[in-house]
């Protein structure tokens, strides 16, 4: 009797002659534990030199003949040497505090001018010793590095094999290792544009900075998680609380309803284009993709302006009876006679996802109209010899296939539609006001998303710590989604049903 295999894309049976042989697996070792267990190794086991390039980097590279090697080696260590005590040190002194010597003008009797007191700037200290405290991390792997490359040339003079010279490692990097080279370029980019401004974010949200304690002529100062507390409760003086659990909740509710609404509206009319019923397919494509040539501030100004309270829109409605049947209904007060598209709560919300639907539609169709065409022949015409129905098809077909190829792109357009600034600053700002006294009082606004509300704070009130502490959640939330999305997509096995 056969054994079958159940796949999920079309619940067909298909046999299995070979029994499945279950390895067992190796247990995992934590990297971290990994990367200490060699370097003590390496120590452990390594000869003099090797101990010795703990302290002179480049003494066993000399010792074995890789005269330029160790030379750029001792000139990194030199540099770093020099840098420590000049650059990093006077910071790392003053981190602590982040100084404590006030600007202060003086008038000079004998120059008669005004002259600057040596004053401290807090947010030089504070990016300072960011920075020395990354490049030090930085030069410990570089360290430990180094001891792991002479432990490994220990052990191939050991067993008599050949070492590379530098001209041997330097074609290496141009051949075998080219990837390494070009990876090099966007880490460097990585570390200077995301990660080192990440680090300045995290620690800004720990301090007091804000329009009270502007550097060079204010000093901001430690406060532990006094900000995140601010964040997380309500009090008599503080709204912060409420207004992050309001603004929390439609930055969610707005990623989800935009997400999912361009996917599934993009990929029917992808599907209905991709019909043997529909004629002249390219012009239908070229209509929707038009579109993306507008450039999309242009686009959403032009919206806001129709939508305005005395927009066309507004009196298009008014002159065809639309705005006096919402009244009657009640979904418009008596006492406006406009439709208040982007200027009440509610309307604005429905407005923002339904503009943001037009907008986004032909990115969508483009990427699901590649995938539909993409799909394996074989499985649909599988389905269509047992006579499956064109739903069947769809669902156990075409959305399974679709779903393992995009599922990438709508985490990805999730945290994308999270940190969506353009389409609510444009849309809302100078026309959507608040009525919320508690929002107004933190400086936010019922259509406002993280990123919008951290915009205001920073451009608008200089509120540094609160807007940090907010791009702190915004990262967290952002960082965690996407690693637990990717973990379920790549530990999924539906690689071997689609491949």
């Amino acid at each position: 009797m056969a054994n079958y295999r159940t796949y999920p894309h079309n619940q067909r049976n298909y046999p299995r002659n070979q029994k499945t042989v279950r390895t067992k697996k190796a247990p995992k070792v934590n990297p971290i534990v990994k990367y200490f267990k060699e370097l003590g190794t390496c120590l452990a086991e390594g000869s003099t030199c090797v101990k010795l390039s703990t302290v002179f980097m480049g003494l066993g590279h000399i010792y074995n003949y890789q005269f330029m090697k160790g030379v750029l080696v001792f000139i990194v260590q030199a540099l770093f040497i020099v840098y420590l005590i000049f650059g990093a040190a006077p910071n790392l002194a003053k981190f602590s505090t982040l100084g404590t010597v006030k600007r202060e003008a003086l008038f000079d009797p004998l120059t008669m001018q005004n002259t600057v007191n040596d004053y401290d700037n807090s947010f030089m200290i504070l990016l300072g010793s960011v920075g020395a405290l990354f490049i030090i991390f930085m030069f410990f792997l570089f360290w430990v590095s180094n001891i792991k490359s002479m432990y490994k040339t220990q052990l191939l003079l050991e067993a008599r094999k050949h070492v590379n010279t530098f001209s041997e490692d330097f074609k290496e990097l141009l051949g075998e290792k080219f990837h390494i080279t070009l990876l090099s370029f966007p880490i460097l980019g990585v570390i200077l544009m995301n990660i080192i401004p990440i680090l300045i974010l995290i620690t800004i949200a720990f301090t007091n900075y804000d329009q009270n304690h502007l550097p060079p002529s204010e000093l901001f100062t430690w406060v532990g998680f006094r900000n995140f507390v601010k964040l997380f409760t309500q009090t008599t003086t503080s709204s912060f609380g409420y207004a992050f659990r309001r603004i929390l909740e439609w930055t969610f509710l707005w990623a989800f309803f935009a997400t999912v609404s361009n996917f599934l509206l993009g990929h029917l009319i992808a599907l209905l284009i991709n019909s043997k019923l529909i004629k002249i397919k390219r012009f239908w494509r070229t209509l929707f993709i038009v579109t993306i040539a507008v450039p999309q501030f242009v686009t959403l100004l032009l919206v806001r302006n129709f939508l305005a309270d005395s927009g066309i829109v507004n009196s298009i409605c008014s002159s065809m009876g639309i705005t006096a049947f919402l009244q009657n209904v009640g979904l418009v007060s008596k006492n406006i006679s406009y439709i208040p598209f982007l200027t009440s709560p509610g309307w604005a919300k429905v407005t923002i996802v339904i503009i943001n639907i037009w907008v986004g539609i032909p990115y969508q169709i483009l990427i699901s109209t590649g995938i539909l065409l993409n799909i394996p022949r074989d499985q649909i015409e599988a389905a269509m010899i047992d006579r499956a129905s064109p739903y069947a098809i769809f669902r156990n077909v075409t959305m399974p296939y679709v779903m393992f190829v995009e599922g990438p792109t709508l985490v990805t357009d999730f945290v994308r539609n999270i940190n969506n600034f353009n389409i609510i600053y444009l849309l809302t700002q100078d026309v959507y006001v608040t009525t919320d006294q508690a929002l107004a009082n933190s400086h936010g606004k019922e259509v406002d998303l993280l990123v919008t509300w951290l915009f205001r704070l920073t451009n608008e009130y200089y509120d540094y710590k609160m807007a940090s502490v907010i791009g702190v959640i915004v990262f967290s939330i952002c960082s965690i989604f996407t690693i637990l999305s990717f973990s379920r997509i790549v530990a999924g096995e539906r690689e071997e049903v689609f491949m």
